[in-house]
């Protein structure tokens, strides 16, 4: 009796990288590749015809249509397992790729047999998360709640007084993922209007970057998720 492959769909905007990968899938006989491309678009084209077991994508283009990915995969009553290609851990990315219900974010770093069973594993639907990346998230989560104690007590409602309106709104567009420039379009304001905001955040947060002032923002419930 023949092995059932898994199906996979492998979607990044590097050539040369996307190439090797499918070479590596290619490889394995447990993978089959329904397509590989640098488009999204193919995903809406192959979604009603194929059958996806895993889609593979670099966190650039997830993050470009993280809302349609959200609504035509994870909305969908989809088996389709979501990973995520990444050159680089940023904990902004994993906090949002995480958020909305993404089963494994790789490094491309990864050696070939780690990366193959990784797939293997969130296939059989066990979340696979870089050990790099799990072990900086929980650095700074650990960093956070180093004084849990003292802040119980705190009144977990958004102080205000402390904050002018704009900056609640930069918190919140932060938490949803967005750079600089994406806060600026959203706001219809300069990206180095943007930069004073944050800066000025960090500062009344007392936090050193974006990653720490979102999972703070989370923890006190002073954004929406």
């Amino acid at each position: 009796m023949s092995e059932t492959k898994i199906n996979i769909v492998l979607i990044d905007h590097q050539q040369l990288f996307r190439e090797g990968v499918k070479r590596v899938l290619d490889s394995e006989s447990s993978f089959h590749i329904i397509v590989s491309s640098d488009d999204y678009s193919v995903v809406k084209t192959i979604l009603p015809l194929q059958d996806i077991d895993v889609l593979l994508i670099d966190v650039n283009t997830f993050m470009q249509h993280r809302y349609e990915i959200k609504e035509e995969v994870f909305h969908n009553d989809s088996n389709i397992k979501v990973i995520i290609l990444s050159a680089e851990g940023e904990e902004n990315y994993v906090t949002e790729a995480i958020k909305i219900g993404v089963h494994g974010y790789l490094l491309k770093e990864m050696d070939i047999f780690s990366f193959i069973e990784a797939i293997k594993i969130v296939k059989n639907g066990v979340s696979y998360i870089h050990p790099t990346i799990t072990h900086d998230l929980v650095e700074e989560y650990r960093k956070l709640t180093s004084n849990d104690l003292e802040e119980e007590e705190e009144n977990f409602q958004m102080p205000l007084h402390l904050y002018t309106k704009r900056e609640c709104q930069v918190l919140q567009l932060l938490t949803n993922g967005q750079s600089n420039r994406q806060i600026a379009e959203t706001l219809n304001i300069s990206e180095k209007t943007v930069k004073n905001h944050v800066s000025s955040l960090f500062k009344k947060m007392n936090v050193n970057d974006r990653t720490q002032a979102v999972v703070m923002a989370i923890r006190k419930h002073w954004v929406e998720l």
